[in-house]
Parts: structure tokens; sequence; C-alpha cells
């Protein structure tokens, strides 16, 4: 009898898939897609093609590997509550939005439990992590109910206290955006405030006429002191500094630890290499040839962490304190630590010749760079010597000191072969190659700027930094196979707006961008080569960075396209990172290696929520690390009102252009209204403001010469005149303007300086 073949069943259609993918709240994947439609084998490559095609035609989104229609909002989002709607019923908006690409802002209203638990409750002002799905009402989108509090709403506003004669005083804000809108105290409401403090007021309701009344809340020190500046960041963003009493209680009461249930590694000649004004060290490296014949060339590398889930155990005071906190902030008069020092600096800080707990692997490398295998170790060392990276690299070419001269043979050469065999692999895996060096603020004594330096890329640098994304990688391998819940170090691709947006730049550079949607590293890094060392390198770098999207925290992989790796979670500095305390604790579970792992409460959407509140407390710390860097800029700068500056186009919108100096790096603003004596338009895909009657251009990256004609220290601002002419457009370049003889239109009004800066990206890997 002949079997008889079922039929397979009919492919969809597009109406059908997006139909499936519009039913589905969140954000679904090829596999949910093919499933559905009992798609197999060559079918789902027929898939795919489809998905592309919808892609291109912006019918569907492509985020973390996941598919949804245009705009939709992830099932779990951090948004910020705004006001209520007129049912009294609270409303909210995601903290994060791009209305180029996805429209106007969503609303999302809240939906109250009815017996709310604490950190439930929200209000107005506040920002909390929401679970959210599409309502499909007309006017709101979207209903959530909170998740967690992440901050409250604030009720006071930073500012210098200006003393009058006659009692009371003026509130001059911090904020940029609040530049000239000066607050009135009266003189029963300055508690003792003197001239030059910095206070926190509460802001009192007020009509259209004259200034508002505020209340001198808290005097938080003098302007004037050597930590001012640092201050101002950390209470204008409610950084937590101060460690309550029963944390630090628990940090003083921890002990070393000993042997118990861990491996003794002593005698393994681990080294620590850091900046060298590093003040804890929690990572060493260590390499060796590999002696196993079967793997010729080959090297052992080990890389050691500070064990510190060892003393921060699931659920303690330090726990939920460093969670809140989330990582540590780095300002360059001081730092916020995530734990306390008793932590940080002492019990997990691998100092030399001492006793130190710590989380180990060791990882077999081919001759080829590649990884073959890795081991975890739960460990007792001794670190042989604390290096910097400038002493480490002096010592390899052959400039030894008292410390490096007995360490070459033994310690440094290996780990220099061992990174050479390394790099095979990074060459081949080619990930983002951005060249954008970072500059260094160094401060004087009392506090102010002595000047600003970009340090060299050393290859100690890049030793370290091959190492630890090694050691990334193995642990994400670690516990994917084990399955145990982790939080990814994820990085997503660029969006398909944003790749279009690139192509059209590079074509006015007559660099041709092939098209075809999404862009792997490998075509941005060719693009950033064929520019190397001419006069469009620094911009062509720039524009390449902005194309790319921010790197976050997730419980669900869609891997690293900077790195250009499958799977990477943070590991390596569980000091400064409670991320990377998850995964030490999840490799504790993972390896049974003692009872202080990753609790079974804590599954995926447990942490999913913790990457949400994670996330946003990085950038919290670098937009308040970039305000102070521009603060302390700003008043160095205060008395060189009329210099004249070498710079760059760092940013160019609308409202006019951003300059970044040559010398000390500090960002200003050039009003569209100074620029020329004609009405400059903005041309957004060529990052220019043009001339309309002459053409002359001024794009991101050009060279400029400034003069300084404003400074406002306190809120970090410069406004910048510009001194030199652009390049003149070719006939055939120019656009015609929609402006009949390029005149100024009369609404172009002259606003207040506000010092306000674009999204300047930054590379944390």
């Amino acid at each position: 009898m002949v079997k008889q073949h079922s039929k397979p069943p009919p492919f969809p259609t597009k109406e059908e898939i997006l139909a499936f993918i519009g039913d589905k709240p969140g954000e679904i994947g090829t596999r949910e897609i093919a499933r559905a439609f009992h798609l197999k084998n060559d079918r789902r490559a027929e898939l795919k093609r489809v998905l592309r095609e919808l892609a291109d035609e912006d019918r569907v989104e492509t985020k973390r590997k996941k598919l949804h229609h245009p705009g939709a909002l992830p099932s779990v989002t951090l948004a910020d509550i705004t006001g209520r709607d007129t049912d009294g019923e609270l409303i909210a908006t995601p903290t994060e939005w791009d209305e180029d690409a996805h429209g106007p802002v969503p609303n999302i209203r809240i939906l109250t439990p009815r017996k709310p638990r604490p950190g439930e409750v929200a209000g107005v002002g506040d920002r909390a992590l929401l679970r959210v799905e599409e309502t499909g009402e007309d006017g709101v989108r979207y209903s959530g109910r909170v998740i967690k509090i992440i901050d409250k709403a604030k009720v006071r506003a930073l500012g210098i206290f200006r003393a009058l004669p006659g009692g009371g005083g003026r509130l001059l804000p911090v904020d940029k955006k609040q530049l000239g809108k000066e607050l009135s105290i009266a003189p029963g409401a300055t508690k003792d405030a003197q001239d030059g403090d910095l206070v926190a007021v509460s802001v009192a309701p007020h009509s259209r006429l004259g200034l508002a009344a505020a209340r001198v809340e808290e005097r938080l020190g003098s302007i004037k002191s050597e930590r001012a500046v640092s201050i101002i960041a950390i209470h204008a963003h409610d950084i937590p500094h101060v460690f309550p009493v029963a944390v630090e209680a628990e940090a003083h009461a921890a002990r070393p630890a000993d042997l118990s249930n861990r491996e003794d590694w002593r005698k393994i000649a681990l080294v620590t290499i850091d900046p060298v004004d590093a003040k804890d060290h929690d990572d060493a490296v260590h390499a060796a040839p590999d002696p196993d014949p079967d793997n010729p060339g080959g090297h052992i590398v080990t890389v050691a962490i500070a064990d510190v889930a060892h003393y921060v155990r699931p659920g303690s005071a330090l726990d939920r304190e460093a969670q809140k906190r989330g990582n540590s902030v780095y300002f360059p008069d001081r730092v916020v630590p995530m734990l306390p020092e008793r932590i940080s600096n002492d019990l997990c800080s691998l100092r030399t010749g001492e006793n130190r707990a710590a989380l180990a692997v060791q990882m077999i490398i081919g001759r080829d760079g590649r990884k073959r295998s890795h081991t975890f170790h739960r460990v007792l060392m001794r670190s042989a010597a604390k290096l910097n990276y400038v002493q480490a690299q002096a010592a390899i070419g052959g400039r030894t000191d008292e410390v490096t001269e007995t360490l070459v043979d033994n310690v440094l050469k290996p780990l220099y072969a061992a990174y050479e065999t390394l790099k095979k692999a990074r060459d081949s895996r080619g990930p983002l190659d951005l060249d954008l060096p970072e500059r260094k603020i160094l401060l004087k004594a009392d506090g102010t700027v002595d000047r600003v330096i970009t340090p060299e890329r050393l290859e100690s640098h890049r030793l370290i930094e091959e190492f630890m994304i090694l050691a990334n990688v193995a642990a994400a391998e670690t516990l994917e196979a084990a399955r145990t819940p982790l939080i990814y170090r994820v990085h997503d691709e660029p969006s398909l707006e944003k790749v279009e947006a690139l192509r059209q730049f590079m074509a006015t550079l007559h660099i041709s961008v092939p098209k075809g949607g999404a862009m792997r590293a490998e075509q941005f890094n060719r693009i950033l080569t064929q520019v190397k060392g001419q006069d469009v390198e620094k911009l062509v770098n720039e524009v390449v960075l902005r194309s790319q999207s921010q790197a976050e925290y997730a419980a669900e992989n869609y891997g690293h396209f900077g790195l250009n790796l499958r799977r990477y979670a943070h590991f390596t500095s569980p000091i400064r990172r409670y991320a990377d305390l998850i995964v030490h604790r999840g490799l504790v579970r993972a390896q049974k290696f003692g009872a202080d792992g990753l609790p079974e409460s804590q599954d995926v959407a447990a942490l999913t929520e913790i990457s949400a509140q994670i996330s946003a407390s990085e950038r919290r710390a670098m937009k308040a690390e970039r305000e102070t860097n521009d603060r302390l800029i700003a008043h160095h700068l205060a008395d060189r009102i009329g210099a004249t500056f070498e710079g760059r186009i760092s940013g160019v919108t609308r409202a006019g252009l951003f300059v970044k100096l040559d010398d000390t790096g500090a960002d200003g603003f050039i009003p569209a209204r100074t620029i020329g004596n004609e009405y400059f338009r903005y041309e957004e895909a060529m990052h220019a403001m043009v001339g309309n009657r002459s053409g002359e251009t001024h794009r991101l990256g050009d060279h400029v010469t400034v003069k300084l004609v404003e400074a406002a220290p306190v809120a970090g601002a410069l406004r910048f005149e510009l001194l030199s002419e652009g390049r003149v457009m070719t006939g055939a370049q120019r656009r015609p303007s929609d402006r009949p003889g390029g005149a100024r239109p009369e609404s172009r009004r002259e606003k207040p300086f506000r010092g306000k800066k674009p999204y300047r990206g930054k590379r944390h890997r």
C-alpha cells in the first residue's frame, strides 16, 4: 500500500503574518511564527525572507531578535508618570522613545491593584517599571501595572543661593534647562543659607506674574568647596551616596574568607594590571603555554575576580543597597561606590601578598586564538604584584623597575604571548572598531581643573580588555549550559532607520553603503578603514557611533552587536556593577560552589525587572559623570571670555551647532541665529547647517574657530561665536530653498541660552 503524504499547509500571506504579530502581546520571534503556521525546513527560509521584506517596508520592527509592529512597547517598560486622565487614572509615557522613528509618544494607563503592595503605589512625577500590554483603545494604546517604583517624584529643586541686601535671596538653578528662571526666597525661608551655598528648595505654586517662590529645605555646602561640583550631580540625580547604618554594620562585621570549600591557588602568579590611580583591584590575570601536546602553540589563560558574592548575600542589607545603587559612579574628585569601602577597598581588593577569595575561570586557548574549553573555580589566591598599564607596557618594552624586573620572563611575556594569539580570533571575529579616545580631567589640590589629557591607548589596555571579554563570554556560556538565569550585557543592532540615515550621509562623502536592510559590524569596519587617515576620519567615527544602539542589561539574550558576540555577560567587576554580582551568584549556583548562589526566586521575570532598573542606574551615572565634567570645564574657562579656541562641530540641530574644543574637550553651543548674515537651514541627512543664499555649509566634524562669549559654570554651559567660514557647496549639491531669497523667517525669535546638549553615546561594553 502506497503511503499518502499529507499536503503542506499553504504559506501565510503578509497580512496573515502581520495579524498574528498584532494579536500577540509584546514581542515574538521567527520560531513562534513558524510554529503557528506549521512551517518547516526550507519554508522557514522563505519566512525569513518575507519578514525581511516587511521590515524594509516598515511594517514590522526587529529588536532583540524579536518582531513586533513598529513603535510597540516591550512587555516590561521603564516609564515616567506624567499626569491623570479625566477619570483620575494615572497616565505614563515611556522614558525612552524615538518620535522621529515611531511618531508621537504613546500613553500608558496605570491600573491600580485592589490591594497594592509596598512599592506599587505610584504618583505623578514618579519613574516606575511597568508591565504593559496593548489595549487597542483610542487615545490610550497601553495599560500597565506597576512592578516597582524606581524614582519618586522630585519635590525640590537645586541651585545656588544668592543673598539680597534686605534679607532673603534668589536661587540660581543648576539645571541647564532652567537657566534664566530664578526663584525668589523670602527672608524667613532661607534656613540661614549663606551667599554661594548649594541648597535644595521646595517650590511653591505661583501665578504667571513675578518670580516663583521657594523655601530652602537643606543646605548642601558651599559652591566654593573643593568637591561642590560632584555634590551638585549627586543631588541633582538623586544618587544614593550615604550608606545606611545597617549596611555599614554588615560590611564591618564581614571577615576574610579562608580555604573552606575553596581551591588553594596562592602559588599561582596572578597579577593585577589597572590604571595608575585605581583604588580597588578586583581582577587578576595569568597566562602560561599549554603543555598539552594536542594543543601546540596554545595557552592557558586564567582570570580571577574578587568573590563579592561571598560577602554580599542575597536579601541582605548590603545586597539591597547594592541593587538600589546599581553601579559605582566615578567623578574626577571622588567615587560614589556601590559597596562600602570595607568590601570594595579591603576584603575584595586583590592586594599584593594578601589572601583573597576569588571566582576564577581557566581557559584553554588554541594557536588560532579561539577558546577550546574553560572551567570555573572558587579559590583562595594571593596577588603576586600590583601593576599599572604604563608600568606593564614599559616592562615588556625593556624598561623595567624594581617591581617588574623579576616578572618579565615568567609573568609578563606569557601574558603578552597569549594576547598575541587571542588577537587572531579577535580580528577574525571583527568587532566594531571605533576610534574615539576619551579625555580625562586632572584636578589640582583645590579641586579645580589642572589640565585635560587624552591617555594613550596601550597594548596593556587591550590585553586586559581581551582577557575580560573572554572571561565574560565563558560566564555566559556556562550559565546557559546549566540553564541558570542570568543578566546578559546586550547591544542591539542599529535600527533600519539609523542605517538608512547613515547611508544617506555617507553618500554626501561619496562613500557608498550597500543597500539591503541591516548592517553587520564588519560592514561598519570597512567604512572606518576606508576613511582612516583622512580629514573626515573623526567625522565618520562620530556618525557611525550615533547610528548605534545603546548597550544595556537584559534577562533575555539578543547578542552583543558591537563586540560581534552571540552571548555576553558582565562577570569581571562585581565590586562596581550589580549585574556582575548576579552572574557570580549564578555561577555559584550552577557549579554548586556553596549556599550563597542565586536564589531560586530570582527567575527570568525577576531578573528582567532588575535588568531594567540597573540599566536606568547606568544611564543616570553616565549623565551625572558627563554633567560634572561639563561644570568643571566651564569653571576652568569662565575667566577666558573673549578668548578664541579651535574645535570641531560635534552636533548639529535646528537650534544651532554644538562644538567640542580641541584642547580641553569642552562642549559649547552656537545658536543658529548667530551664524553668518543669512538664514541657515538644518539639513538632517547631511548633519549640516546650510546658508540659503550662499550655500555656505557647517557640517558635523568640521574644524572651526570660535570665540567664548558666555559661560554658566554652575550649569556647565558655554556659548560660542563662530569665527571661521564654512565650506561652499556646489550648485548641484544645494537644495532649492523653500524660502524665497533665503530670507530669515519672522518666526525665528531670539531665545535664552539653555545650553542643551545632544545625545552623546559612550562605549560601555
